[in-house]
């Protein structure tokens, strides 16, 4: 029996390397499944791993009407050509030129995927004409599935769409998370013992990890102030960078580069591929983010045994219970950065408890299969609705 085709959309294609890993090859098994991101490495690169087609297009990350009108143009062409019963698109330019183009060539499903909300952080014009584009997005869509409850009521709050055309899959999260992957219980303390050497970290040590983009949004200017704050009381702490800065679309204050260059205390190790050994190094996460939609990065931590220290918005405190895995912080709020560092460090029955929650939740409420297949069940029964 001939598969009907399944077309996945990303802006950029390290949002199908690590937003959806996995997700491609476990769907090939029902569908046709087709690719489409910028060209480049690693779009190639997926093709292979996943074991599906991959087609570029490029699309851009900023606003840029005249590209976005081509891009929509090539996808229109593409999609006429394919005929596919669902277009699935992630990321918000991938977004409206997917759901534009779907739309237009009459494609059955247009789904799209919110895994956040960057309008949120904008103002005057720009926050209109996101607006706008977000709307638009909505309503050339069939269906659309925000990552988290806090994302749904955001954007009914926003009124961007109705009811009716909102899901959130099984519990949250785009992707769900592997937990035989991300398990503590495969790194040996000898390989623990490396890492540790060659970041000169010591055995007293209590050391925080932030993973993500070093960006403004991400938090990491309350971060690094309230961290310096903090050595300057205790030197057995660390704090573990992993991400790479992003000069050209968020660049981080001067003052807080500096800081992160020259902090004896700050290691800056850029971009990782696998983050699961410097998880295993760690002692808790430190997440202040503005705005998320189901952060995988908090759902690796605690797959990985950490608890959490994690700002007050959707998707975060989703997965972060109150001092039951983590705790749960104000916005942009360095202060709280600081007082929940300390009390994790001060009171280690506490965070010992926190410890002991962290993986088990993830455990059961977000393993990947049971994300992935709930998404192929919405899947089956939209195509029975046609």
């Amino acid at each position: 029996m001939l598969k009907q085709k399944l077309i996945r959309i990303t802006t950029v294609p390290i949002s199908l390397d690590k937003l959806i890993e996995g997700q491609l090859a476990f769907m090939k098994a029902y569908y046709e499944v087709i690719a489409v991101s910028s060209r480049g490495k690693t779009l190639e690169k997926v093709g292979v791993k996943e074991g599906v087609q991959v087609v570029p297009i490029e699309m851009t990350r900023k606003i840029t009407p005249f590209q976005d009108l081509k891009s929509v143009w090539e996808l229109y062409q593409f999609l006429k050509n394919e005929k596919p019963q669902i277009v699935h698109t992630h990321t918000p330019k991938a977004g409206i030129v997917g759901m534009l183009a779907s739309y237009l060539a009459r494609v059955p499903n247009r789904l799209h995927t919110v895994a956040g909300l960057p309008l949120l952080e904008a103002k005057g014009i720009k926050r209109k004409i996101l607006n706008f584009v977000e709307k638009l997005t909505y309503s050339c869509a069939t269906k659309v599935y925000p990552n988290s409850h806090g994302l749904e009521n955001i954007i009914l709050h926003n009124k961007f769409i109705n009811k009716q055309k909102l899901k959130v899959i099984a519990n949250g999260s785009s992707n769900g998370i592997d937990t035989a992957y991300f398990n503590p219980d495969l790194f040996s303390e000898e390989k623990k013992q490396i890492l540790k050497d060659s970041l000169k970290i010591q055995k007293e040590d209590f050391v925080f990890i932030f993973v993500g983009r070093i960006v403004g949004d991400k938090g990491i200017h309350e971060l690094i102030r309230a961290f310096s704050k903090l050595s300057k009381e205790n030197k057995q702490i660390k704090l573990l960078l992993v991400g790479s800065f992003e000069d050209e679309l968020d660049p981080v204050h001067e003052k807080t580069k500096k800081c992160i260059n020259n902090h004896d205390q700050i290691i800056h190790v850029g971009f990782q591929n696998d983050v699961r050994l410097y998880f295993a190094i760690s002692n808790a996460l430190v997440f202040p983010s503005y705005r998320e939609g189901f952060p995988n990065v908090v759902m690796q931590a605690g797959a990985m045994g950490l608890p959490s220290i994690v700002s007050n918005i959707n998707g975060c405190n989703e997965i972060i219970k109150e001092g039951i895995n983590g705790v749960v912080i104000p916005v942009k709020n360095s202060q709280a950065i600081y007082t929940a560092m300390c009390e994790l460090i001060e009171n280690k029955e506490y965070c010992r408890q926190l410890e002991e929650n962290a993986r088990a939740i993830i455990v059961n409420n977000y393993e990947q299969k049971v994300v992935w297949q709930a998404l192929l069940e919405e899947y089956k029964s939209l195509e029975k609705n046609v």
